[in-house]
């Protein structure tokens, strides 16, 4: 290989995680105005109907804070904006997937580059998550715009504690996608018995100990619980009785790592196999 080949191979080398996210986000372009939509629509549906309709009906407080009781609006902002940061993941992290193995096969393009496997894997998460900062960003801003929080300046980390959750929820889902070569309706399955349940079951709307016990494992292996928690810690402070911030953090980065670890693998696995 000549001198000139190997400096032009160079830079993927090093810098190939970024060029596979600039592609991706290019891409996104081509679906850019229902992203800007939905990041601004949907938290406005939500806090309109919550802040100013369900909330007007419920005359006894549903949570409460070091202070005492909060308002309802303000329990339910910060899982709405972690739910958000969710349901990108789930978008991102299925079909796009399908798409670049199966549908269009780009990924496989990308490998016989100089860029590696781990790379393609690490730009797709990268481009991913500047999407789902994004969506958290516009949520948070119209959250504040809605006086639906305690501590405006604390709640500045909540778009990255919704982009932790989506991280924690979409890069095991990512590894699980990378393994399938049809899609036979698995991911209307992970959309309907997974990712829902856990947004109604995760104390989105109510507090987690006001469900019957034995459906309370579910916010307790659910990232939307523990992110949520860490928002509303941010928002008005520890609930009493509640987990520590520390525990909630620690689940959703474990769960982040070990969806990076397994996806990595599966990608080198599948486009070096």
């Amino acid at each position: 290989m000549t001198a000139s080949a190997l400096q032009a191979a160079e830079r993927p080398q090093r810098f190939g995680a970024l060029y596979i996210a600039e592609h991706q986000l290019r891409a996104m372009r081509a679906y850019g105005w229902t992203i800007v939509v939905s990041s601004v629509g949907s938290p406005l549906v939500y806090l309109l109907g919550i802040g100013l309709g369900l909330a007007a009906f419920i005359d006894q407080p549903v949570a409460s804070g070091p202070a005492g009781p909060v308002d309802y609006v303000w329990f339910v902002a910060p899982a709405l904006l972690v739910a958000a940061a969710v349901g990108v993941a789930t978008e991102e992290f299925t079909y796009v997937v399908m798409a670049g193995f199966r549908w269009r096969r780009i990924f496989w393009g990308m490998n016989a580059s100089p860029v590696s496997p781990e790379q393609i894997c690490s730009g797709l998460v990268l481009s991913v998550a500047a999407r789902m900062l994004f969506t958290t960003a516009v949520y948070y801003a119209l959250v504040v715009a809605f006086g639906a929080v305690g501590n405006p300046w604390a709640g500045l980390a909540m778009p990255f504690v919704g982009l932790l959750a989506g991280l924690a929820f979409g890069l095991p889902l990512l590894a699980y996608s990378a393994t399938l070569t049809e899609d036979g309706g698995q991911f209307a399955v992970v959309q309907r018995f997974i990712f829902t349940p856990l947004f109604l079951f995760s104390g989105t709307f109510y507090p987690l100990d006001s469900v019957p016990v034995g459906l309370q494992w579910i916010g307790w292996i659910s990232p939307l619980w523990h992110a949520s928690e860490l928002g509303r810690q941010l928002s008005y402070g520890s609930t009493p009785g509640g987990w520590p911030w520390v525990a909630h953090l620690a689940v959703l980065l474990v769960m982040a790592g070990v969806g990076w670890v397994l996806a990595r693998r599966t990608f080198v696995r599948r486009l070096r196999g």
